[in-house]
């Protein structure tokens, strides 16, 4: 046998078990206590042993398998102890005052301030190394993440020494930083920047000088395209891209690395350079990426996936590229665990790994009707996208029905976009205005794929809703590979075809057949985004009052794009928990937003830092809720009435100092009483405020710590519960929903009923769920 088929034939898969062994475990670990992970990486040694005592071929392989596996629980467990173990944690629980000396690892990002007048904040990333706490120096080397107030840091390049001051503060559980030091004033610089990190800098702050004069939509992607940098990316045309699955292409990753070989091996093939020297001129292509984007770990890892692609190029075949990419998994997952619970690395290997088994067959079939060039343009981003899907559909919970398409479309600009980027980066230091010039002739090919993403995601069902997590990546790559025969042969091909006309037609008849939503009437509306709270209250035609935005951006997003809200007078965040928070960037997705408000605890802090910089990002002013403080919008008015004092000790401090919401519209009133535990539900009770309400956000999911006389008082006769469906937190309690049902409530909840829509019609509140849940009078 030969060609294509025989090479398909003889890949050497023997290293791929072992190295998917290792990436798994040091996903599944990394957040459990060390000695339980070093026992089962003994068991596993104990059973590599036994294994290897028989002379099978097979045994030796599991054996394999078993010791790479351990190699990876013991690389984990020792670090998970490295950022644990040692002063820090204990420190930070105290929030001990501390003076650190460390490298920057990151560039730093700028958030807003937590309120009016207050001075901005910067978030940085630093390898501590030097620890001086209590007239005690300690030499360690730790991840952490500094909070600062001078916008002076942000001239700071990755690579600078730093000393910096300030008081600890402990992680969340599962972070990849030890500790989060709150410091002030300018900083400490104690070393200049590498020189590769300078000329990084220089040549991306060329970039952006010369694309500044182009217009926003092109001007803001090529710096995306070339480096990843979205820093000037307009947030319209990246959700345009997040719709039509062209993400990747702003993202540095090895799917950005294929691009970018595609780009420099189809220019290559333009000047026939030959098979030798076509790997020699990608080689060079991508240490000029790697500079641009800036040397950090998340790039080193994808060029070296890079790397491993040009391997195979040079050597003519994909048989020694395959055990390359394993082999290069498992040394990056040993040396560096928390790779392996990264998207970023996931895509970069399952595009480096759909470059090497996907692009040579769709690059020979591409070959047979159009030029080899092309083809090579063409193959390798299909290939990276076929292979990323699984991945990129679990982050998302949506498939993208127009990635494919849209990245053909795409691929016909992506190269002269990217070379051109390229060359206006490095000429952008000689001479600036040839940059510009050059910058407009990039223009074109950018403003075509601005113009894809456009048009895609504005053509009905651009994206599928999906489930998320494993269970969506898993259901993609299985109907991937049961497709596959039914689109390679030509019989199955047409009945495929003919069975998918027919499902769709179905499909669309019974859309036209259901009720549509949300009801005429709606008012407001709980929003069913898994385990978390998002309501949205209705202040006009396609305007609504936010309260909570859940813990996943999309699914937030297609809630407010079903209730066609496109303006946003106020967000507020009750409390800076993921399950109220995490969704945000899903609101401000393509909508005008005039003001976000936070609750007065900032607890985690790393979470609230992070609805800062969304919002500065967007350019949208912060405020903090209070006491008393009362607001209207579009005839919908509410009043701040708790928390009623600052919490220390109790159950959950960070949930008794939620925001307590009395709203009121057309003529019904709605208590949203946040994550509020026992402790602040009595405060309120003893405070004398008037609680009642028709209308009760189950405090904190419905969970069984409630304070029975403060549910009493509200006495509220529709209660509404956001809730995810098999949470493992026992969310809602029977005992709670049962006292409120008892009180004569009619009670719903988000698992069950979907949306859930209050609609006042006649004066008379219905209730209504998007699964067919009932009314209440």
């Amino acid at each position: 046998m030969s060609g294509p088929a025989a090479e398909r034939e003889q890949l050497d898969l023997r290293l791929v078990g072992p190295a998917v062994a290792a990436w798994l475990v040091a996903w599944q670990v990394r957040s459990l206590p060390p000695w339980p992970v070093l026992l089962g990486a003994v068991a596993l040694v104990v059973l590599a042993g036994v294994l290897l005592l028989g002379e099978s071929e097979r045994a030796a392989l599991v054996a394999a398998v078993c010791l790479c596996a351990a190699a990876a629980a013991v690389a984990t467990a020792t670090r998970s102890e490295a950022r644990t173990g040692g002063p820090l944690p204990d420190l930070a629980a105290r929030g001990a005052p501390v003076v650190l000396e460390g490298v920057l690892t990151d560039d730093p990002r700028r958030a807003v301030s937590s309120a009016p007048g207050r001075p901005p904040l910067v978030i940085v990333s630093l390898r501590a190394e030097v620890l001086e706490a209590a007239g005690t120096t300690t030499r360690l080397r730790t991840p952490v993440l500094a909070l600062v107030d001078d916008a002076g840091w942000l001239d700071l390049l990755p690579s600078q020494r730093v000393r910096v001051a300030g008081d600890l503060a402990a992680a969340e559980p599962g972070d990849d930083v030890a500790a989060i030091v709150f410091a002030r004033g300018p900083p400490d610089v104690l070393s200049p920047p590498s020189r590769v990190q300078r000329v990084a800098g220089h040549l991306r702050a060329g970039l952006r000088s010369a694309v500044a004069p182009l217009p926003d939509a092109a001007g803001g992607l090529l710096p995306g395209l070339v480096v990843g940098d979205t820093s000037t990316l307009d947030p319209a045309v990246r959700e345009d891209f997040r719709t039509v699955g062209l993400t990747h292409l702003t993202a540095v990753s090895g799917t950005n690395v294929a691009v970018v070989l595609a780009a420099v091996l189809a220019l290559s093939r333009v000047l026939r350079l030959g098979l030798r020297a076509g790997p020699v001129l990608g080689g060079l292509g991508l240490l000029a990426f790697v500079v641009l984007a800036r040397p950090s770990p998340s790039v080193l890892r994808a060029g070296a996936m890079g790397v491993i692609a040009l391997v195979a190029l040079a050597t003519g075949g994909r048989r020694r590229a395959v055990p390359a990419l394993a082999a290069a998994v498992l040394v990056l997952v040993l040396v560096a665990p928390d790779l392996a619970a990264s998207p970023g690395f996931a895509l970069s290997v399952l595009a480096t790994a759909g470059l090497l088994v996907l692009g040579p067959a769709l690059r020979d079939a591409l070959a047979r009707r159009c030029p080899g060039w092309l083809a090579d343009a063409l193959a390798v981003p299909l290939a990276a996208q076929l292979a990323c899907g699984p991945v990129v559909v679990a982050l998302s919970g949506e498939l993208g029905l127009l990635s494919v398409p849209a990245n053909l479309l795409a691929a016909l600009a992506v190269p002269p976009a990217t070379v051109l980027g390229v060359a206006v980066a490095l000429l952008a230091p000689i001479s600036l205005p040839l940059a510009q010039l050059l910058a407009w002739v990039a223009y074109l090919p950018a403003a075509w794929l601005v113009g894809i993403a456009r048009v895609g995601s504005a053509l009905p069902g651009a994206a599928l809703p999906w489930p998320d997590g494993g269970r969506g990546a898993l259901l993609l790559a299985a109907v991937s590979l049961a497709l596959h025969p039914l689109l390679t042969r030509p019989r199955l091909r047409r009945v495929t075809l003919t069975v998918t006309t027919a499902v769709l037609m179905t499909c669309a008849g019974l859309r036209l057949g259901v009720p549509g939503w949300p009801p005429a009437g709606w008012v407001a509306v709980m929003c069913d985004v898994g385990q978390g709270d998002a309501l949205v209250i209705r202040t006009g035609d396609s305007a609504a009052l936010v309260v909570d935005a859940g813990p996943d951006p999309d699914l937030v997003d297609g809630c407010l794009d079903r209730l066609g809200v496109e303006s946003v007078p106020m967000v507020v965040l009750s409390h800076p928990h993921a399950d109220h928070v995490d969704g945000l960037p899903g609101v401000l997705r393509g909508r005008q937003v005039a003001g976000v408000e936070v609750g007065p605890r900032d607890d985690p802090p790393a979470q609230a830092a992070e609805v800062l910089q969304q919002a500065e990002a967007a350019g949208i002013p912060v405020s903090r809720g209070g006491l008393g403080e009362q607001r209207e919008a579009g005839g919908v008015t509410w009043e701040v009435i708790g928390p009623r004092r600052t919490y220390r000790g109790s159950g959950s401090d960070p949930n008794n100092e939620s925001l307590v919401l009395r709203v009121r519209t057309h003529g019904i009133t709605m208590l949203l009483a946040g994550d509020v535990e026992p402790e602040a539900q009595a405060d309120l009770v003893a405070s004398g405020t008037d609680l009642r309400a028709t209308v009760l956000k189950t405090p904190h999911h419905g969970s069984d710590h409630q304070h029975p006389p403060f549910l009493a008082a509200v006495g509220a006769s529709v209660v509404v519960t956001g809730v995810g469906a098999g949470n493992t937190y026992g969310h809602p309690s029977a005992d709670t929903l049962g006292q409120l049902t008892s009180q004569g409530a009619r009670s719903y909840r988000t698992d069950l009923d979907g949306d859930i829509a209050l609609v006042v019609r006649d004066g008379r509140l219905e209730v209504v769920g998007s699964r067919g849940a009932g009314t209440s009078g």
